[in-house]
């Protein structure tokens, strides 16, 4: 089952989950927003799944940081737009497995969705 993780290095929920993962013994992909940025075909698929409103990171720094016409009338194309130009404003760490998409690091909802 190949796993592909992306997120950002020193982002401490990645840290956890990349944690996690070894202590699983799970191998994956490791996708790095920071050097290889947001694919906005991958993003749009996020949103399409799971919602813009679940895939836009609004608490970290970096959206707090943008102009408020930036942050103002968000929909899901101006949210994805965002996302790839800015890829710190994706919550992370996003998982793509077999069974589907993880947002965030939550142990107990990983450990039954990558069992």
């Amino acid at each position: 089952m190949t796993i592909h993780f992306y997120g950002i290095p020193n982002c401490d929920t990645v840290k956890k989950a990349r944690a996690w993962l070894a202590a699983q013994d799970r191998d994956y992909e490791f996708h790095d927003f920071k050097r290889e940025g947001a694919d906005q075909d991958l993003v749009r698929g996020w949103v399409q799944a799971l919602g813009w409103e679940n895939v836009l990171n609004r608490k970290g720094t970096t959206f707090r940081k943008l102009e408020p016409e930036q942050k103002e009338d968000l929909d899901a194309e101006k949210a994805i737009r965002l996302m790839v130009a800015q890829p710190s404003c994706i919550k992370r760490p996003v998982v793509d497995h077999p069974g589907g998409l993880l947002v965030g690091f939550d142990p107990a909802e990983w450990g039954a969705k990558l069992a």
